[in-house]
């Protein structure tokens, strides 16, 4: 079936399309847009891959939901739009990187500077109902999701996977640590941070170091 995702995406992954749990994924969002308000808007579900070609995927940071509040999901993983306020979680990303590498935080929290760099910034769910955290779940998106995944870790080599929290570890758990940088850490929302493990895990200067060593340019964060 003929998806609408960026081309180098749609050669790597032309084989998930034909499968039955994904025609049937797609008959299950169809309705719900048509029934329901959903997030995020139709013509961002497939943002990240938008952004952040194949080819040029040097860093996946990986969510579990688009938020399910007004205005803020355009299908990147932690990111907002223009004019959002930043959600407690990003914000507290904006702060571990301000005391890893000494950058201010921004004003903004669209991460789609990051996307353009290279940063696949991939949920593992890609639509919610508005208001209904998680309500698109085990609806197939995971299965798809995974196939992303092992799509990167089998087909490419020296790239930074960042897995915060529970669900992100378990889902990297088909990465091949051997050909890839994984780093794992607590979520970085207010509960689990405050809790420890994520202020001064330095993820951002870690990847960096990686990429130069690989003979990437760093990402400038």
């Amino acid at each position: 079936m003929d998806i609408k995702i960026e081309e180098s995406w749609k050669t790597h992954l032309a084989p998930e399309f034909e499968k039955p749990y994904f025609k049937e994924l797609v008959e299950f969002v169809k309705q719900e847009y048509a029934a329901h308000k959903i997030y995020p808007p139709g013509k961002y579900i497939f943002n990240a891959f938008e952004q952040c070609p194949f080819d040029r995927c040097k860093v996946v940071i990986l969510g579990q939901d688009p938020y399910h509040g007004a205005g803020q999901a355009h299908g990147l993983s932690f990111s907002v739009n223009e004019g959002i306020p930043k959600p407690p979680s990003l914000l507290n990303i904006f702060k571990e990187i301000r005391d890893d590498l000494g950058k201010p935080i921004p004003t903004s929290g669209n991460l789609e500077r990051w996307a353009v760099q290279g940063v696949l910034l991939l949920n593992a769910t890609l639509t919610v109902r508005a208001g209904e955290a998680g309500s698109h779940q085990k609806k197939g998106w995971e299965l798809f999701t995974d196939a992303v995944i092992k799509a990167i870790s089998e087909q490419k080599e020296g790239v930074v996977f960042m897995l915060w929290g529970k669900y992100a570890q378990e889902k990297g758990a088909i990465i091949d640590s051997s050909r890839h940088l994984v780093l794992k850490a607590t979520h970085p929302s207010p509960m689990a941070a405050k809790w420890g493990g994520w202020f001064g895990t330095k993820h951002f200067s870690q990847a960096n170091k990686y990429l130069e060593q690989k003979g990437q340019t760093a990402i400038e964060w």
